[in-house]
């Protein structure tokens, strides 16, 4: 079975590459489909950023499509950034505000999740929706190397995101566990 990925983010397609090509998942960048395209995330919803970027994908192609929509969502912060994960301020500048909007919150209140909905639009163009989530904590500073985006300042546990083999961080992340349920899908 082939897969579009509607997303250009290597590291994501790295990631969902190693969680699905083991079932026999083929998964293929949108470029790599000539689907060359930079679809807006304008919606106010994970589940409809995914959309927006599936369909736009899907109608290009007419093949199957999944796209997902992620962000880190911080108690302390009401939710933000949110769906705003990636746009909450420049390239390389993100986890730094992050980390000064919450220099003053105490470890107790320093809850947070990684959020994840995949949109996977089948052959026939009819839309799925998986989601998972990942709780943790936000540190104090960046650690670790592995990983990407807000990895280094998110703890699950006694480590980072970022701190973490791809290995278990593909056993507990919010987009492994909404992976695992497109799996389970595809074995109905």
């Amino acid at each position: 079975m082939k897969i579009i990925l509607a997303s250009n983010n290597k590291n994501k397609l790295r990631e969902i590459r190693e969680i699905l090509e083991p079932s026999g998942i083929e998964v293929v960048s949108q470029a790599e489909a000539g689907a060359d395209i930079e679809v807006e995330e304008n919606g106010k919803t994970f589940a409809e950023n995914a959309f927006l970027k599936a369909k736009a994908v899907y109608e290009m192609t007419g093949l199957p499509v999944l796209a997902d929509d992620s962000g880190l969502e911080i108690e302390a912060l009401d939710g933000a950034p949110g769906v705003y994960s990636a746009r909450y301020a420049p390239e390389g500048q993100r986890k730094a505000k992050v980390l000064a909007e919450m220099k003053d919150i105490p470890d107790e209140k320093r809850t947070a999740d990684f959020a994840c909905c995949i949109c996977y639009i089948d052959g026939q163009g009819r839309e799925h929706y998986f989601e998972g989530k990942c709780f943790g904590k936000i540190g104090y500073e960046n650690r670790g190397t592995n990983g990407f985006g807000y990895d280094p300042i998110f703890m699950y546990g006694g480590k980072s995101f970022a701190e973490l083999t791809a290995e278990e961080k593909n056993k507990v992340s919010h987009r492994a566990l909404a992976l695992k349920k497109l799996k389970e899908y595809f074995v109905k």
